[in-house]
């Protein structure tokens, strides 16, 4: 864990990753996938998949079928997993404690704050809900809006550009390596949040330069750095 002041206070922007960084949805997603890919006839086995949360289906689909497959497959395959999400689990998502305190924190300090996701708008519309920030002025960049998705830098480039703020003075805030990842290609340090189950070494490796358990820890820090 990391006790130094967040790299988040040096920041004109701070952009957030949603699932597993401000919403408890990791192994949703996973299990939606699992379930997915053997209705197409693919046994898949739900900790490989599980790895792979962070990226857009355009970037985990490939993971596990050829080429050929995803051109033949591919699209219907999202479409399911996009039905099982709506239907099975979109109603359990909850947010992680300490979101809506940070946010209100950064806001008050005068920082843009920007949600930058994989996910489809209209899930992005529910994790807002479940994480109690939907009634906040929040910049807002889903898998619609660029041509790839993590670990590609596209997504955190559109949310740079809608910010208006430059890259050196941005910092992500995310769960998986591929946010890390996506960060550094687009420029931006990433603080690294260990609810959406991927350690610490991951998350360094890829990146981060500090490490917090969830959105509360890193509010704590906030609030204690003044």
């Amino acid at each position: 864990m990391n006790i130094q002041k967040p790299a988040l206070l040096d920041a004109d922007a701070v952009i957030f990753d949603v699932d597993g960084t401000l919403v408890d949805t990791v192994d949703f997603h996973a299990e939606a996938w699992r379930r997915a890919f053997a209705e197409f006839g693919r046994d898949v086995a739900f900790d490989a998949i599980r790895s792979q949360i962070g990226k857009g289906g355009d970037q985990l689909l490939p993971v596990f079928l050829s080429a050929d497959e995803v051109d033949r497959e591919g699209e219907q395959l999202e479409a399911f997993r996009s039905d099982l999400i709506k239907r099975d689990y979109l109603p359990k998502v909850r947010g992680f404690p300490g979101v809506r305190e940070l946010f209100d924190a950064l806001l008050a300090r005068g920082v843009v704050v920007a949600l930058g996701s994989s996910a489809k708008g209209e899930e992005l519309e529910v994790y807002k809900k479940a994480a109690g920030i939907d009634d906040l002025d929040l910049v807002e960049v889903t898998s619609e809006d660029a041509e790839r998705t993590k670990p590609h830098p596209d997504i955190f480039s559109v949310a740079i550009e809608k910010t208006g703020v430059p890259a050196a003075r941005t910092i992500v805030v995310g769960d998986s390596p591929y946010d890390a990842e996506a960060a550094g290609k687009a420029g931006v340090r990433t603080i690294g949040l260990l609810c959406g189950g991927f350690d610490e070494a991951t998350l360094r490796e890829a990146g981060a330069v500090q490490i917090y358990r969830d959105p509360s820890e890193l509010a704590a820090a906030v609030r204690k750095a003044g």
